[in-house]
């Protein structure tokens, strides 16, 4: 020992016994709305029961009503408005009076691991570790059975005769919804919920139990097992251990509760979790969610006293400048290798069509929704979805910027601003070469100076269609020298200014068809070129039957597609792609629609493959022939017919049919994309 220890002498070993009859059972109940002083040993327990999984416990005791202390006018209102002027067994007092109070306990602690009730005995100390510590309070569930009371008396009252309004009521129809699959978030948001909570409580059943007083026989027999009973002669009973290692043992260093937090939804920011992130990170997330916004707004956001400079540095890492605003990214809102929600197209094709869209917006304050659609080829929701980000619809003046241009930005910032403008041009010129037009396609001729302008759709109808007679001389000497060298000594097709149809798209000009009546314009040299034959080709292999409308859609979706540079498919007309379907052995179904039928002229072409070199092509020849008398058939009928002409055909056979052509709806047979709502 120390010699500074020699002051310090042992006066006296004491033995210490883990005692474990009690480990699991024990609990400690404290009362902490009453002194310590004033027990409740002495008071009548008239019940208790408890819930082990959940450590709760309640207790009934009675109430001297005999006690000066006792006001018993205020005890006969309590039960009255409890139980009412009725007496049968399920009443809470039985006397017409408050004659006993429950107590309900809540846990002190979830870790009772450093807690045990000890007992000293002849010079031996005998601790039991404790199962729960539990502080027991007044419950005043009864304040709710009155309130209960209260509400029935009161419906009682404004319900009248419920027997006759039973009788009157009539059969109504009743809508079965389906609940949705619950994803991972709404699930822990259920599980940490109130409601959700209460019901696990209430799961578990109560296990009543007898209460013994202190000074009982049972409760006396119950406290000798708080001693050791036995000791195992095997176990080590001397400490090895270090005083430092013992005292680590006897306080043990606490260890973090890992809190487990509410997922809240993935549209709130929260603004304490935010600025923990770095600088970039907080510019980049605030971009993510707004998507446009002022430089003074973003300041603002920031934690006060944030420099100016790094945030100029950060923002345009992740944002442009339009208007003087800024607007996030397009890769930062659809990062590689995802894809559209709506359409599943790739992320790069998303970038480019909302670089348009931002381009534009440099430009002009307003835009036009098909403009940008028919440039961009998208599917309708991702343009909607581009325009939504950085503009609203007017009434007659399209999409409009959503804010104004901020000129007090551009004008303390110019440096910025010129660099923008730069950063600007070279995606200008990225996208002239993607989509094929000019910044003279948005600016009307008369304009000497490219300032931002609103053009109009006749406008732009006019100045396409003196582009079409500007270049048509051209197109013909073009024209004319390839079909004479394709076709010999036979004489160029007529396409003069007579013959040329009012819908030329592009320069181009096709003749009429008398069985497409609504078209685009038609192809230059009247034959699809291979790629798009080879394009409708392989459509047609997977899809067996599509309507002009659906084929079109497929088409823009493959444009959108293709590799930067390598679009050749550009100016594509509805003549022409259907001339390409006719070419590729497919055939027009003239399907009898209904006179009301609401389908746009392009959703009543429908067209069907008609030879694919295999077995199963008599099998469809059949089908498109029904379809030629109703637009809507019964399986059975296709069975019937088919076994007419072909002999019995297999379930499986019949079913391939309908799957590879038709679709279900209401017990009836649709060809692909025909079914009416």
């Amino acid at each position: 020992m120390a010699s500074g220890d020699d002051d310090d002498p042992i006066i006296e070993e004491i033995d210490v016994y883990l005692a474990k009859s009690l480990a699991d059972k024990l609990y400690l109940f404290q009362y902490p709305v009453r002194p310590s002083t004033m027990t409740y040993d002495d008071v009548n327990h008239l019940a208790a029961k408890i819930k082990p999984k959940q450590q709760r416990v309640e207790l009934e005791m009675a109430i001297n009503t005999m006690s000066p202390n006792y006001c018993r006018s205020k005890g006969e209102q309590i039960a009255l408005n409890v139980d009412g002027t009725s007496y049968d067994e399920t009443n809470t007092y039985s006397v017409k009076m408050m004659d006993k109070q429950t107590f309900s306990s809540i846990q002190a602690t979830t870790n009772t691991s450093r807690y045990a009730a000890a007992v000293f005995r002849k010079g031996e100390l005998h601790i039991t570790p404790l199962t729960g510590i539990l502080q027991m309070r007044p419950s005043f569930s009864y304040l709710d059975k009155a309130d209960n009371k209260t509400r029935e008396r009161e419906a009682a009252n404004e319900g009248g005769d419920s027997s006759q309004d039973e009788a009157e009521e009539e059969a109504k129809a009743i809508t079965v919804r389906f609940a949705r699959p619950e994803s991972e978030q709404a699930r822990q948001r259920r599980i940490q919920s109130y409601e959700f909570l209460q019901k696990k409580q209430a799961e578990e059943p109560w296990i009543h139990l007898q209460y013994h007083g202190v000074k009982d026989m049972r409760s006396e027999h119950e406290r000798q097992y708080l001693f050791c009973q036995s000791v195992d002669p095997s176990e080590n009973t001397e400490l090895v251990k270090t005083p430092k290692e013992y005292l680590e043992m006897l306080m043990p260093p606490l260890a973090e509760e890992k809190v487990a937090k509410p997922v809240g939804p993935s549209n709130v920011l929260s603004m304490a979790q935010l600025r923990t992130l770095p600088l970039g990170e907080q510019v980049k997330t605030l971009m993510k969610n707004v998507k446009v916004m002022p430089f003074a707004n973003l300041m603002g956001l920031l934690a006060s006293g944030t420099d100016q400079t790094s945030v100029l540095r950060c923002i345009q890492q992740v944002a442009l400048l339009v208007q003087g605003n800024w607007v996030v990214k397009s890769d930062v809102l659809y990062p590689k290798n995802t894809c559209s929600a709506h359409s599943g197209v790739p992320a790069e094709v998303l970038c480019r069509g909302r670089d348009f869209v931002m381009w534009r917006f440099t430009q002009e304050r307003s835009v036009m929704r098909k403009e940008i659609a028919s440039i961009i080829k998208l599917p309708p929701e991702d343009v909607k979805e581009f325009l939504e980000h950085v503009a609203a619809p007017r009434i007659n003046r399209g999409w409009e910027f959503l804010l104004p241009t901020d000129l007090e930005f551009i004008k303390k910032h110019p440096d910025v601003a010129n660099r923008q403008q730069m950063l600007w041009l070279g995606i200008q010129s990225k996208l002239e070469k993607v989509f094929n037009f000019s910044k003279e396609d948005f600016v009307p001729k008369n304009s000497s100076v490219p300032e931002p302008v609103h053009v109009s759709g006749e406008q732009r109808l006019k100045m396409a269609q003196e582009r079409a007679q500007a270049n048509q001389p051209s197109l013909q000497r073009d024209l004319d020298a390839r079909r004479a060298e394709r076709d010999g000594n036979e004489e160029p097709m007529d396409t003069s200014s007579g013959a040329i149809p009012n819908g030329s798209v592009n320069g181009y000009a096709g003749a009429t068809s008398p069985c497409f009546d609504h078209a685009n314009g038609g192809s230059p040299a009247n034959t699809p070129s291979p790629e798009l034959q080879d394009f409708v080709r392989k459509t047609f292999r997977k899809h067996f039957v599509l309507t002009l409308n659906e084929l079109k859609r497929l088409f823009n979706l493959h444009l959108a597609s293709m590799p930067v540079g390598q679009n050749i498919l550009h100016s594509v007309s509805d003549h022409m792609l259907q001339d390409a379907v006719l070419l590729c052995q497919c055939k027009q179904i003239m399907v009898p629609f209904p006179a009301q039928s609401k389908a746009a002229p392009d959703e009543q072409k429908v067209f069907g493959l008609w030879e694919s070199r295999d077995d199963f092509d008599k099998h469809r020849r059949l089908l498109y022939d029904l379809f030629t008398k109703n637009y809507r058939i019964r399986r059975s009928m296709i069975q019937s017919k088919v076994a007419q002409e072909l002999g019995e055909a297999s379930k499986a056979d019949i079913d391939r049919l309908l799957h590879e052509c038709c679709s279900s709806h209401a017990g009836m047979w649709y060809l692909k994309g025909t079914i009416q709502s």
